[in-house]
């Protein structure tokens, strides 16, 4: 599957758009202002402008969402496009017509629904304390820096579960028949017997010799493919929990403060390890029955008294528990809370010493008689001991409220300060980095470098940056990490003379003129075997399918398998480019065998999905033929400044 993706770049990207397009979000980040003339919206429904603003916060933000999905995989260009801006204008006319009819319908959510949804969302479930609240005065910051508040974030989340109702119904109404999801999943797995014969482009190379005046005429039709990839030698300064660590240089006194004020941390709870022996006694079970019970426990802890050294052989002879009783009733070592026996069971236990048996202890489950077989107590580590511990968990700490605290000033300031990053190096404590950058993300630098960061380069290599070198604007790249850069000196990408890369230019006409030549036999060949029906060099037979690829190119299984195989054998052609070109023979199809029930049942469900989809989207072509939809001028792109 990932290989598919890999071949299929650009038709991933469209798929791409036609997945994200309908979760356009209405909040976002300011930009794309280019992608419509000056009038003041796109569209209108129901009387509700939806602004051109509004366009440019959504567009800019699923761009982000794509580069952020496809990463080194990511073509800008194919977002610049008059359709994809038409279905970006569409989406959120969709959205605003869901949005009225949500509240024709008086959909909404309830207060419970929205805190399980809040509670759900990762950030605020990563805000939790040690005692299980949210940090409130932490959940009121992130909000801040998003321009919003509670109530608003509240009232945002009531507004996403309630218009989630409409899709949601149609969704759970979808379904397929277990017989056409059967055929489809069969058709899916099928397998067929097939043989290769391959016309390799090297075995055309003696027979291609360009002129100078071919090569030359190549180069001149093809000048950007030789081109040198535009630079700029950049200045940075990352603002992050670790930067601001960094920068902290706690003294004793601060390590010793944080130390006593997290004690906690550096403590280890007291253990115990016990055996019990256990007579069942639940609370259902009558009156009689558990005096009998108690006075049966009364029994065997006067014999344990007698043989305290025997506890184990008592306990195996008589415990109820089956776990423990064949261990001689050993529950290994336990914390308060750990076992399942209550508040009686632990104040019994850890009041005991080494050695001691406890007397008749009763829980939920009936009477225990509890024997403490080692008792490690509560230990408090020193501060010596611990002060590289109390180091790092002060730094991480001070860090990550270093960055809390100075985000908003950071960003303000290289905003402010646009013709220099030292006054923001100097109030934040920040090195000032260096490093040459192009417009595409370096795979020789570490995983997850900021520099590799798809929003960030776009702003380096941004007009204001280049022609004017003003620092960019704090870029977010995620994990409490801010970026801002300067570019101090800029290099245009430059086509370089015919002389310095005519060998590159050769190798590439050679490549073109043997695929063509590969591709003439290759057909003239497969003309040929169509009536001949020969099995004359091809390699041995294969079994392939969808899943098993056995190494053929994505272009040589789709052949294969739209092969029409009504008269068998069937031969089929597949260009492969720079590759040469191929030919397969499929001799026959395996019967495939019927699809496992739980595989049937999962088939059912993505089918079923796909149902789901074709009537979510017939519901809101009629959803909107109903409302009142103007749209304004169509949206064209400006003249690139």
């Amino acid at each position: 599957m990932l290989n598919f993706f890999r071949n299929h770049q650009r038709l991933m990207m469209a798929l791409l758009i036609l997945i994200i397009v309908p979760g356009l979000g209405m909040v976002g980040i300011q930009g794309f202002s280019n992608y419509f003339d000056e009038s003041a919206y796109v569209a209108s429904v129901n009387g509700h402008k939806i602004t051109r603003a509004e366009f440019d916060n959504a567009f800019k933000q699923q761009v982000d969402r794509a580069r952020s999905m496809l990463d080194g995989n990511f073509d800008a260009k194919i977002f610049d496009t008059p359709e994809t801006r038409h279905a970006m204008v569409d989406s959120l006319v969709q959205q605003r017509a869901m949005s009225d009819e949500t509240n024709r319908l008086h959909l909404t959510a309830s207060d419970d629904a929205v805190r399980r949804a809040l509670m759900n969302e990762p950030v605020i479930s990563s805000l939790r304390k040690p005692d299980g609240t949210i940090d409130v005065d932490r959940y009121k910051q992130l909000l801040a820096m998003q321009g919003m508040t509670p109530a608003q974030y509240d009232e945002r989340m009531r507004y996403t579960i309630a218009s989630e109702q409409i899709p949601a119904s149609i969704q759970q109404t979808s379904f397929t028949s277990k017989a056409l999801a059967q055929n489809l999943t069969k058709l899916a797995e099928q397998k067929r017997d097939v043989q290769g014969f391959s016309l390799r482009t090297t075995e055309y190379a003696a027979k291609v010799q360009p002129t100078d005046a071919q090569l030359q005429s190549y180069y001149d039709a093809h000048k950007q493919e030789f081109a040198t990839p535009e630079t700029a030698s950049i200045q940075y300064l990352v603002l992050s929990p670790t930067a601001m660590a960094a920068a902290s240089k706690p003294s004793d006194a601060d390590l010793k403060k944080f130390y006593d004020d997290n004690i906690q941390r550096y403590r280890t709870e007291g253990e115990v390890r016990a055996s019990h022996i256990l007579i069942n006694a639940p609370k259902d079970m009558s009156a009689a029955d558990k005096a009998k019970a108690k006075q049966k426990a009364e029994s065997i802890l006067a014999e344990v008294k007698a043989h305290p050294y025997q506890f184990a052989q008592i306990a195996d002879k008589n415990s109820d528990d089956p776990d423990s009783a064949s261990k001689g009733g050993d529950l290994g070592y336990f914390q308060p809370g750990q076992i399942a026996g209550g508040k009686a069971f632990d104040d019994a236990a850890f009041s005991l010493k080494k050695g001691e048996v406890s007397n008749i202890v009763e829980s939920d489950f009936g009477y225990h008689i509890i024997q403490a077989t080692d008792v490690k107590p509560a230990a408090t580590k020193p501060f010596d001991e611990m002060k590289g511990s109390v180091l790092n968990d002060y730094t991480a700490q001070q860090g990550t409220k270093g960055f809390a605290d100075n985000a908003q000033g950071f960003t303000d300031l290289v905003y402010e300060k646009a013709k220099s990053l030292q006054p923001a190096a100097d109030k934040y404590k920040l090195a000032i980095q260096t490093a040459t950058v192009g417009p595409k993300p370096d795979p020789k630098l570490p995983q997850g470098s900021p520099l590799n960061n798809e929003k960030f380069l776009t702003a380096v290599f941004a007009p204001d940056s280049v022609k004017e070198h003003n620092n960019t604007q704090a870029i977010d790249i995620g994990k409490n990490t801010l970026i801002s850069a300067r570019v101090v000196d800029y290099k245009p990408s430059t086509v370089p003379a015919f002389d310095t890369v005519k060998d590159a230019v050769r190798t590439k006409v050679v490549v073109q003129e043997t695929a063509a030549l590969a591709k003439k036999e290759g057909k003239a060949r497969l003309a040929d075997l169509q009536k001949s029906k020969s099995t004359d060099g091809f390699t041995s037979p294969i079994t392939v399918s969808r899943n098993d690829v056995q190494g053929l190119p994505p272009a040589a299984l789709s052949a294969i398998f739209k092969a029409d195989t009504s008269k068998l054998p069937a031969y089929v052609g597949v260009d492969l480019g720079a590759d040469g070109y191929a030919i397969y023979r499929v001799n026959g199809i395996e019967k495939t065998a019927p699809v496992a029930a739980d595989r049937l049942t999962g088939a059912q469900q993505k089918i079923a999905q796909v149902y789901a989809q074709a009537d979510m989207e017939a519901y809101m072509d009629s959803l909107k033929a109903r409302s009142k939809v103007k749209y304004s001028q169509a949206p064209t792109p400006k003249a690139n400044q």
